[in-house]
């Protein structure tokens, strides 16, 4: 068995096929088993664990983990070792029992609260756009535990058996230091304060557009693939309209064109601001009797860097002329 804290866990995460990954091995020194009762425990369970959750190296990639593991803990080994994404490892604490794994799950979820800080301070290890994806999905993978003690009822059976295992591992008071210390934890940990509440910034984000039913207009000057990325999750249904002088051209062609094949279902349509705005706006279901209104204190991709608020506008009567004819200026061009 391994005592976990940061360190050692940061020093047994690896990164491939653009994913975080443990591997097998680590993972069953964690729980206090030999590797090949860990992975009999697994097979017992495949069901379980599709190629998002697991998947098994390829011979190129055991090179590269060899020239990265200095330890000899999984040589010789006949067979190319498994590795594990983080919705694996979630997965796992559902099937492995007993006190030991109950109380060496609570470890890892603790810890995998620092994951987001861990990508950052490897971010010149891989391409801008694996990190920004990575970061992306951290949030995806994190963001039904943090939310677990206010919408039990929304959480599929996968996250609700989890929560089963672990008990009271993500209460508010454990996430209380993270959430209500204002000082330099906040800014570190990446939250913001939404309708007066401390958010995940990329979760709050994620909340607001959630909210629509039939369009989205984003105003912001200064826009990226990660600006774009948050609304992974909009439906077909609802169209996307960024409105933006893209400051510093920080958004490229290339990256747009990545971002539709990746997500092949958002219908996204690019405008310029035509230096018009200043500050950054949300406008959700415009024109609708469900029309709303958000004022961003940062851009979407700067959010939780520093401490800024989202809050909805009162008197939108201000605001719509000035969106309607917004809506009419010249596409943006990315270069």
């Amino acid at each position: 068995m391994i005592e976990i804290d940061a360190q050692s866990f940061k020093d047994m995460i690896y990164i491939f096929r653009g994913q975080q990954v443990m591997l097998d091995s680590d993972l069953a020194a964690i729980y206090g088993y030999t590797t090949k009762a860990f992975n009999q425990q697994v097979k017992n369970n495949a069901e379980k664990f599709e190629e998002d959750f697991m998947f098994q190296l390829s011979s190129e990639e055991v090179e590269i983990l060899r020239s990265k593991k200095l330890t000899s803990s999984w040589g010789g080994r006949r067979t190319a070792p498994y590795v594990f994404t983080e919705q694996g490892i979630y997965m796992l604490m559902t099937v492995l029992k007993g006190e030991l794994a109950s109380r060496q799950s609570k470890a890892l979820i603790r810890t995998f609260k620092q994951m987001k800080d861990f990508i950052v301070d490897n971010q010149s290890l891989i391409g801008q756009r694996d990190y920004l994806r990575l970061s992306l999905q951290t949030t995806e993978n994190t963001r039904d535990l943090l939310e677990v003690r206010s919408s039990l009822s929304a959480l599929d059976d996968k996250v609700a058996s989890i929560v089963s295992t672990l008990g009271e591992v993500v209460t508010k008071s454990q996430l209380a230091d993270v959430m209500l210390d204002f000082g330099d934890p906040i800014v570190k940990q990446g939250w913001l304060i939404l309708n007066g509440q401390p958010v995940e910034s990329d979760l709050a984000y994620k909340r607001i557009y959630a909210q629509a039913k039939h369009s989205i207009i984003a105003i912001d000057n200064y826009i990226n693939l990660k600006t774009l990325s948050l609304m992974s999750d909009v439906p077909d249904t609802v169209s996307i309209t960024i409105i933006s002088d893209n400051n510093h051209g920080m958004l490229h062609l290339s990256e747009f064109h990545d971002l539709l094949q990746e997500y092949p279902h958002l219908n996204i349509t690019l405008k310029v601001g035509a230096g018009k705005f200043h500050d950054r706006y949300i406008v959700l279901d415009h024109n609708t009797p469900d029309e709303v209104i958000y004022h961003c204190g940062a851009s979407s991709k700067d959010g939780g860097k520093r401490i800024m608020s989202i809050e909805p506008v009162k008197d939108m009567s201000l605001y719509v002329s000035m969106i309607d004819s917004t809506l009419l200026n010249q596409p943006l061009i990315l270069h």
